[in-house]
């Protein structure tokens, strides 16, 4: 379960790169499959800092949900509960982002 918890923790580090790399970009960011061309919004600055606590909150947040990997056996039900955390977590960050977007986007 070491194996996976690094693997996990490596997943963490890169949605918090992503998070600070967005936090910098001088155009605003993509979050899915919205092209960032036809992306225009109201505050460029606001809009990537926005976008960019969603990933640094969200690779916290995985990475603390990835914890019971180093302290459970392989097929707990306490990596259920994990996964499943994950699923809420994604669902959360796309309703943040439509929020987002609706409070950036250009009218």
């Amino acid at each position: 379960m070491m194996i996976g918890f690094i693997v996990w923790s490596l997943v963490a580090v890169l949605f918090l790169v992503i998070g600070i790399a967005d936090r910098k970009a001088e155009k605003p960011v993509g979050f899915w499959w919205a092209k960032v061309e036809e992306l225009e919004v109201t505050d460029i600055r606001a809009y990537n800092n926005a976008v960019s606590a969603i990933w640094i909150v969200f690779a916290i947040i995985f990475e603390l949900l990835g914890l019971p990997l180093l302290f459970c056996e392989q097929n707990d039900l306490i990596l259920f509960i994990a996964v499943a955390g994950v699923v809420i977590l994604i669902i959360g960050i796309m309703l943040a982002y439509l929020k987002i977007e609706n409070k950036y986007k250009s009218k």
